[in-house]
């Protein structure tokens, strides 16, 4: 219990570490780093269902390959880099993964689609949206239209991180109603409504260090990464039920694979983004 309890620590420490260093170094590492994690974790997610979903074998490759292709032609066309017709690849990817299974006789094809399909919508789209969070129009720079921003996507982590970690703690002491028995029988309302409260809490010290938002819209963005974070998990806990595995992966020890270390923010990213731009429509 406790090489476990020290594992999944030093794995935690250097997980946030990692992350927080290259949101935070530079535009370049930024996108480094989250073209490796979108390729392991829509790897991770083939592996899983090719193993667990009866007659489903998907290209992992494939999939993995557009994940990331995905990520970097939206941070191109975010940074002016490049125009629409970066997306072009991406859409000739999807096409043979179509067409591909009306030659490859696999056992069920129709699952194949899918899997493939929803790898890319509930993995590559979320990911590629953080560059949205990352890279804004900036009229005033000099040199460029465009400034990077880490504040605003790696909020979105601090807001989970903390929703988590209070959601635990409180859950454990006072947690008695359960949120989602069905799906997560260990989650509670206490618990759940305990962690927003810390992570609404924590967007005030943002709002005073980083006013670029007001208090009152970072408090809303912090409420929406928290409820969507909730559903997030929760969809997370009801594909792993529907596989019949406790983890995802093992590539990170103590702490199972990279599709449970980012589940929550999966749905909180692309929430977050619609958030943001409805703050400009008022």
């Amino acid at each position: 219990m406790a090489s476990n309890f020290i594992k999944r620590a030093i794995t935690g420490v250097l997980f946030v570490a990692i992350l927080v260093g290259c949101i935070l170094y530079t535009s370049f590492s930024f996108g480094i780093l989250f073209i490796i994690i979108s390729a392991l974790t829509i790897y991770e997610f083939g592996q899983l269902v090719n193993m667990r979903a009866d007659g489903v074998n998907v290209n992992k490759t494939i999939i993995m390959l557009g994940g990331a292709y995905l990520f970097l032609a939206v941070m191109g066309f975010c940074i002016d880099a490049a125009d629409s017709k970066i997306f072009i690849p991406y859409v000739l990817l999807l096409l043979y993964l179509m067409i591909s299974e009306l030659y490859l006789k696999k056992e069920n094809p129709v699952l194949n689609w899918a899997y493939s399909m929803l790898s890319q919508l509930y993995i590559g789209l979320p990911f590629a949206l953080l560059n949205v969070l990352a890279f804004h129009n900036d009229p005033s720079s000099e040199y460029s239209s465009v400034s990077y921003n880490p504040i605003l996507p790696l909020s979105i982590f601090i807001f989970l991180w903390l929703s988590d970690t209070g959601a635990y703690c409180i859950g454990s002491l006072i947690g008695k109603h359960r949120l989602f028995e069905r799906i997560s029988p260990k989650k509670s309302w206490e618990g759940s409504i305990g962690g927003g409260i810390v992570a609404i809490g924590s967007s005030f010290i943002l709002a005073h260090y980083f006013p670029f938002m007001s208090m009152w819209q970072w408090a809303g963005l912090a409420l929406v990464v928290v409820v969507f974070g909730t559903w997030g998990d929760l969809t997370e806990s009801l594909l792993k039920r529907q596989l019949h595995v406790k983890d995802s992966g093992t590539i990170l020890p103590g702490h199972g694979g990279m599709l449970d270390r980012f589940d929550s923010s999966l749905m909180a990213i692309p929430a977050a983004v619609v958030y943001l731009y409805a703050l400009t429509w008022f």
